[in-house]
C-alpha cells in the first residue's frame, strides 16, 4: 500500500507558523493610528483598550482608509471612554454620519456608560466579561482581548478567513466553514505575542493574501500553504451565493427654507438607521407612486407648497436590499414653522448634522435641483 503523500500544512507546526508570521510582522506592519507597533511594545508600550475597542467597532464592515479620520475626530473629542460615556449621543451620532451601520454608535455610546458605570472606566480584561458589553460580539471580544491585553484569544475577521482557508486548503463553502477555520486559528495562536500575532494574521491578509492575485511570492506562509501547493489559493475561500437583493422604492421631500435651511427630522431610536437625521421620508415599500402625495407628511400638505420632482432618483444599498428614493423638492417661506419634531438646519450646520449617507444624497439631490 502506498502511503498518502504528506503535505505541506503536516509538515509546519504551530510554532514555526507563528514564528514565521511575527518575523514578517516585525519588518512589514502597518502603521495605523490606533496600533501600538511591535518595536513599541517589545519595549513594553501597552495598547489602551479604548482606542482598540473604538478602531475595531469602526472597522466592522469599513475600510481602514475610511475609518483613520472618523478615529482621529472620535479621539480628539472624546480621548477616553468616560468622555465618550458623557458625550450626547446626538453629538456621537453626528461624528459618526456617512460612517454606517449606525447600529454600532448607538452601541458604542451605551458601551462606553456601560464600562463607566459598571467597570470604573477600565474595560475588562477577560473575553467573557467584554462579550457582556453592548454591541461587543465573539470577534470583537477577542480582538481586544488579544491586541490590548495580550490574551491567547482566537481572532478571526474576514482577512484571516482568507488566510487560513488558503493555509489549510478549506475547501468547504463559508459560512459553514467557520467552526473549521476558527479551530484552525486557535491552534497556531502562540502564548508570547498574541496580540501581535492577531494584528500580523489581519495584516497579511490585507496586504500579500489578497482576494485577487495573492502575491504568494512574497508571503512568509508560502511554503507551507497548501492551497498554493495546489494552485488554488485564488479560488479560496469558496462562498456561497447570494441571493439577489430586493428593491424597496420611497419619497423624499427637501424642503429649503427662503434662507437656505433646510427641514430635517430624526429618526426613530430603534431599527434601520435610528436615531439618525433626515429629510421628511415616505415609508420604504415595493411600490411607491413617485407622485402620489399622499405620502406627504400632513403638516407639509397643510403648507400647499410647489413641489418638483429631481430628474435622477437616489439609489442607496444597503445589506439587505437596495432602496431608491424620488426626491421632491420644494422653497417654503421664512414664516413656516418646523412642524413637530422637525427642525430648520442652517446652510451652515448641514455639514455636521447625523445625515446617514443615504439621506445626505437626498438633501444634496435636492438642494442643487
Amino acid at each position: 500500500m502506498t502511503a498518502a503523500p504528506t503535505t505541506a500544512t503536516h509538515t509546519a507546526s504551530a510554532p514555526d507558523l507563528a514564528a514565521a508570521l511575527l518575523a514578517w510582522y516585525d519588518r512589514h506592519a502597518r502603521v495605523l493610528p490606533w496600533r501600538v507597533s511591535p518595536r513599541d511594545r517589545g519595549q513594553g508600550q501597552v495598547p489602551d483598550p479604548y482606542r482598540v475597542w473604538l478602531s475595531e467597532i469602526m472597522l466592522q464592515q469599513t475600510t481602514v482608509q475610511a475609518v483613520k479620520p472618523y478615529f482621529a475626530a472620535f479621539t480628539e473629542r472624546w480621548p477616553t471612554v468616560a468622555d465618550l460615556a458623557a458625550a450626547d449621543e446626538a453629538d456621537v451620532m453626528k461624528a459618526w454620519a456617512g460612517l454606517g451601520y449606525y447600529s454600532r454608535a448607538r452601541n458604542l455610546k451605551a458601551c462606553a456608560e456601560a464600562v463607566v458605570r459598571h467597570h470604573g472606566g477600565t474595560f475588562p480584561d477577560t473575553e467573557e466579561g467584554l462579550r457582556a458589553l453592548p454591541g461587543i460580539g465573539p470577534y470583537t471580544a477577542a480582538a481586544i482581548a488579544a491586541i490590548a491585553y495580550d490574551l491567547p484569544a482566537a481572532v478571526v475577521d474576514g482577512n484571516v478567513e482568507r488566510v487560513t482557508s488558503r493555509l489549510h486548503a478549506i475547501e468547504t463553502p463559508l459560512p459553514a466553514s467557520k467552526p473549521d477555520i476558527r479551530s484552525a486559528v486557535a491552534l497556531m495562536v502562540p502564548r508570547e505575542r498574541p496580540g501581535d500575532f492577531a494584528q500580523a494574521m489581519m495584516d497579511l491578509g490585507a496586504s500579500l493574501c489578497s482576494p485577487r492575485k495573492p502575491a504568494c511570492a512574497l508571503c512568509p506562509w508560502s511554503t507551507p500553504c497548501e492551497a498554493r501547493r495546489l494552485g488554488i489559493a485564488e479560488t479560496l475561500p469558496v462562498k456561497q451565493r447570494k441571493a439577489a437583493k430586493p428593491t424597496r422604492y420611497g419619497l423624499a421631500f427637501v424642503v429649503k427654507r427662503e434662507d437656505g435651511a433646510v427641514l430635517l427630522r430624526r429618526r426613530p431610536p430603534k431599527g434601520l438607521l435610528g436615531g439618525m437625521s433626515e429629510p421628511p421620508v415616505s415609508a420604504w415599500g415595493e411600490d411607491v407612486d413617485g407622485g402620489d402625495f399622499t405620502l406627504l407628511p400632513p403638516e407639509l400638505a397643510a403648507a400647499r407648497l410647489r413641489w418638483t420632482r429631481v430628474a435622477s432618483d437616489v439609489r442607496h444599498t444597503f445589506t439587505h436590499f437596495h432602496l431608491e428614493l424620488a426626491v421632491w423638492h420644494a422653497t417654503a417661506p421664512m414664516d413656516l414653522a418646523a412642524p413637530d419634531g422637525c427642525w430648520w438646519s442652517a446652510p451652515s450646520d448641514i455639514g455636521s448634522e447625523a445625515l446617514p449617507t443615504v439621506m445626505r444624497k437626498a438633501v444634496e439631490a435636492g438642494l442643487k435641483a
